[in-house]
């Protein structure tokens, strides 16, 4: 910081000719001590007469700076410590304010100014805006960012999350905007490009390179904590936040994405170019648009992909969601493959489903043909085991079922039907009824009905009841059997009268 002249000037005077104090001199002037201490020192001016004060850690302080040339990052509190143990008796808060005068500081690294060839390289990074709150789940809402080292043209694009499908689009989305790729795109070692990094030594991932290899350009992450070799990039994404983001209102995602093609088209393309001003960055890319690499003729698969397993539910967990599939499927391994709009389901090369994708979380996203179909086999599976049971106690009720089907009758009724006749009835009665329907051609269970109430009546038989009664109930409508009285008369002896002697 620049002290002012007229203050120089007065703190000399004030300590020179009226032999103000230096504490008094800043108290008066409203300036730290320092100040007129430095200001004292850059005139050569010191308090005539006065010699300096011996302090505790003079006899120190070649030791302290032999052991901070070899060890610079040692801490005070240590250095305390090694000094306490050589016969030093200040205290601690004072040496460390003694130590920081002299802790070597490191020489001020100087930089080349970079410069590169139209359509040569291109630098890319993630940056973080905030968090959209979607239903229950809360999302990160990243900026994707790509800019061209020649032109400075931007390219910028909003999504939820940073995950490799989401790089991947913002290259694809990138480069169809710009008309073309470059030789070479500058990174972070982020994993969605390096997976390990020993010194030089950079091991990519894999589908990073297979996208890379597909677009032609070569991938280069730079150096460790070396920020400054994309540092353009890291400028614009400043410049986003402040002339672009900065209290800007949206709906969605998809309406920040528009506002933004709308800013990268017009204010951003229009700025001054950095290295002429008296050029546009749409200038500088007219320049450079013609010497970017043609796209290749066919495009990338995009989407996320994995695995997943289905288990006894017909429901497919991604991103914190489920998701229907058919219900032929459960117990399975199936794969998905999403992108920002649709998740679709995949059984090898067959797609088992396309939901729209939701970035909520602990949603059902159903398919209601999924659902009916499993409702209706569940209901043909009851079907089948009725079939099945009337099949061994009555034989003829399969033929019954075929005329009925034969007929477009719903046979799910027809078997439920006759079902409940079965248990009234028992099985003997139902066969015979059954074959009395099929002589008189009517596959119906009202025919089987009407038959097993003739047999019913011609047995004299009491009427059955379609609901089970109390015991004690079905004990009070159980036929009686009528006893003969010759018994009670054979009992009954009555008195003789005497004039029957």
């Amino acid at each position: 910081m620049t002290i002012p002249l007229d203050l120089a000037a007065r703190i000399e005077r004030l300590f020179t000719v009226e032999r103000w104090r230096v504490g008094t001199i800043a108290r008066q002037l409203h300036v730290h001590r320092d100040t007129v201490r430095r200001v004292l020192r850059e005139h050569d001016v010191a308090p005539p007469g006065v010699p300096l004060r011996p302090s505790l850690i003079d006899p120190y302080r070649a030791f302290i700076r032999e052991t901070l040339e070899k060890y610079p990052t040692l801490t005070a509190s240590r250095l305390h410590d090694m000094v306490c143990e050589r016969g030093y008796a200040g205290q601690a808060s004072h040496f460390r304010h003694l130590v920081s005068t002299m802790r070597p500081r490191p020489s001020a690294e100087a930089y080349l100014r970079l410069r590169t060839l139209p359509g040569e390289q291109m630098q890319c990074d993630w940056a973080h805006f905030d968090h959209l709150q979607i239903g229950r789940a809360r999302r990160p809402l990243m900026g994707f960012v790509m800019v061209l080292s020649y032109s400075r043209r931007i390219f910028l694009r909003f999504c939820l999350n940073a995950q490799m499908d989401s790089f991947l689009r913002g290259h694809v989305e990138a480069f169809d905007a710009l008309g073309g790729s470059v030789r070479t795109v500058l990174y972070d070692n982020l994993k969605s490009v390096v997976l390990e990094r020993v010194g030089d030594a950079i091991r990519f991932n894999p589908e990073f390179l297979a996208f890379a290899k597909h677009y032609r350009f070569e991938p280069r992450p730079v150096a460790v904590a070396r920020g400054n070799q994309k540092g353009r990039v890291e400028r614009q994404i400043d410049f986003i936040r402040k002339s672009f983001f900065a209290g800007r209102e949206f709906t969605d995602v998809a309406d920040l994405n528009a506002q933004a093609r709308r800013w990268c088209e017009g204010k951003a393309f229009d700025r001054p170019w950095p290295q002429d001003d008296s050029l546009t960055v749409r200038q500088a890319f007219a320049v450079e648009q013609p010497r970017l690499l043609g796209l290749p003729a066919t495009g990338y698969a995009l989407g996320q992909r994995l695995d997943v397993e289905v288990a006894k539910t017909p429901y497919v967990r991604f991103d914190l969601n489920d998701y229907t599939v058919p219900h032929t499927h459960v117990r399975r391994t199936l794969s998905v493959l999403a992108d920002e709009q649709r998740v679709r389901i995949f059984d090898g090369v067959t797609e088992l489903a396309n939901h729209p994708r939701s970035f909520e979380r602990h949603q059902t996203i159903e398919d209601p043909t999924h659902l009916q179909a499993l409702v209706q086999h569940k209901r043909n599976a009851r079907s089948h085991r009725g079939c099945d049971v009337l099949a061994q106690v009555a034989p003829a009720s399969t033929e019954l079922l075929q005329m009925a089907a034969e007929r477009g009758h719903n046979l799910g009724s027809i078997t439920a039907a006759l079902l409940r006749l079965l248990d009234q009835y028992g099985a003997p009665s139902l066969q015979a009824a059954i074959l009395e329907a099929i002589e008189r051609k009517v596959p119906h269970p009202n025919a089987v009905r009407l038959a097993l109430e003739r047999a019913r009546e011609r047995t004299g038989r009491p009427p059955t009841l379609a609901l089970a009664l109390p015991e004690h109930v079905a004990r009070r409508d159980a036929p009686m059997a009528t006893h003969s009285l010759a018994s009670y008369d054979r009992r009954y002896d009555p008195p003789k009268d005497a004039n029957d002697e």
